[in-house]
């Protein structure tokens, strides 16, 4: 029985995710909070499962934020600027539909999960969307970092 659980042992932390730990060096890490009054008509379409929205404000992440309704009242908010090279004049991204486009390289991102949509495989490093805390609470979404 001893040899069971110190084979699940090793198991267990042979097979944890040593990826959570990188930070993106393309993006610096801000601090802001900013609330989304689903009562408003700018955020309107966020009551509807499945919907986005892009969240331009000024100090709200780098370049902006996607705020995405994945159902059941939860949502999830992603930087809007590219991941996968620092800010420039073409690397904040679009909305078309479920997708964010980066103008740069024309990566795609999908906005229900934040991962990239088909990254090259030339052996280079490649991100993810960057993703904030959203919280809804009583018809406000906040978002936060």
């Amino acid at each position: 029985m001893r040899r069971f659980w110190g084979l699940l042992f090793i198991f267990f932390i042979l097979s944890c995710d040593n990826d959570r730990g990188i930070r993106n060096p393309n993006l610096q890490d801000l601090g802001f909070r900013f609330d989304l009054n689903l009562n408003l008509p700018l955020y309107i379409p966020l009551t509807n499962p499945g919907s986005s929205v892009y969240v331009g404000a000024n100090g709200v992440g780098n370049r902006g934020v996607f705020v995405i309704n994945t159902g059941f009242d939860l949502f999830r908010a992603f930087e809007a600027s590219c991941p996968n090279h620092p800010p420039n004049d073409c690397s904040t991204m679009t909305a078309d539909g479920q997708i964010a486009v980066c103008a740069c390289e024309d990566f795609e991102y999908f906005l229900i999960n934040g991962l990239q949509k088909s990254p090259p495989e030339d052996g280079q490093r490649y991100y993810n969307m960057l993703e904030y805390r959203a919280v809804f609470n009583g018809g406000v979404v906040t978002i936060s970092n």
